[in-house]
């Protein structure tokens, strides 16, 4: 039986790029996302003629009730133990001020940070202790340690997840799994994410602006993640954080909103 790397929000960019890396590297990958079941279909498709049926998926609401007891009880049932979990679920609303941000948007991006990594946690590392081992990677951004302005809600979101995985951390590696969380600091080339929230048009300009390296190619975040399952339980990466080489690292540049 081959190993299971479950992937939610699995979209062009990282998501897809991950998928495609870890059933080149052995694995079955299930992907979940929100939307866009042609997209998701023509993604896995894709991925079986390239790596003989390695991906399986389905379109999915991550904050409804109960739906990760469902969903890692039927993965497990159909396609084995999940070794690798990647939540790659954002909250990025855009640039909105106070008075813009509704009460709505800003518990929705709770729920999508901070609720669904604590149902996901419940239900998936409890079966990974049981098995003594397991990988949880979580996508995080600039956010999760920068506040800005207009972020509000993507700020509180994204900083109260990086804490949650500081604890899982705390808790977990003793007993042998492996809590990662990731800080991407740029923007990536996701037609999903960053083309919708720009429009095609200002997407193909940024593109040809930031030549040279300037914006994350999401295959090599996929290979980074595929670096952080391999490693020896006596160097495991908690935190880590990936820019392109023209990018000035959070700390050191001026304010922006990623």
């Amino acid at each position: 039986m081959k190993p299971v790397c479950l992937i939610l929000g699995a979209g062009s960019g990282i998501g897809g790029n991950t998928a495609r890396v870890f059933a080149k590297n052995g694995y079955h990958v299930h992907l979940c996302r929100r939307s866009d079941s042609k997209g998701l279909d023509a993604l896995i498709k894709s991925i079986n003629i390239e790596n003989e049926n390695m991906a399986s998926g389905e379109i999915l609401n991550l904050i409804e009730d109960h739906i990760f007891e469902d969903l890692i009880n039927k993965v497990e049932l159909n396609y084995g133990p999940i070794e690798v979990c990647i939540l790659n679920l954002g909250a990025q609303i855009g640039t909105k001020m106070l008075a813009e941000t509704t009460e709505k948007q800003f518990t929705l991006g709770w729920k999508m940070t901070q609720l669904t990594l604590f149902k996901l946690s419940k239900v998936l590392l409890p079966k990974m202790i049981e098995r003594k081992k397991g990988t949880l990677i979580v996508t995080s951004s600039t956010a999760s340690v920068r506040g800005n302005e207009g972020q509000l809600s993507h700020s509180a979101a994204m900083g109260g997840r990086r804490l949650l995985c500081q604890s899982l951390h705390a808790e977990f590696s003793p007993q042998g799994i492996h809590i990662a969380h990731v800080i991407i600091d740029g923007i990536v080339d996701s037609p999903d994410t960053v083309g919708k929230m720009l429009g095609e048009k200002k997407f193909d300009e940024l593109k040809k602006i930031k030549t040279k390296n300037g914006i994350i190619n999401p295959e090599k975040i996929a290979e980074t993640y595929l670096h952080l399952v391999n490693q020896h339980p006596s160097a495991w990466t908690f935190e880590m954080d990936i820019r392109s080489q023209n990018e000035l690292a959070w700390w050191n540049s001026e304010s922006r909103n990623v």
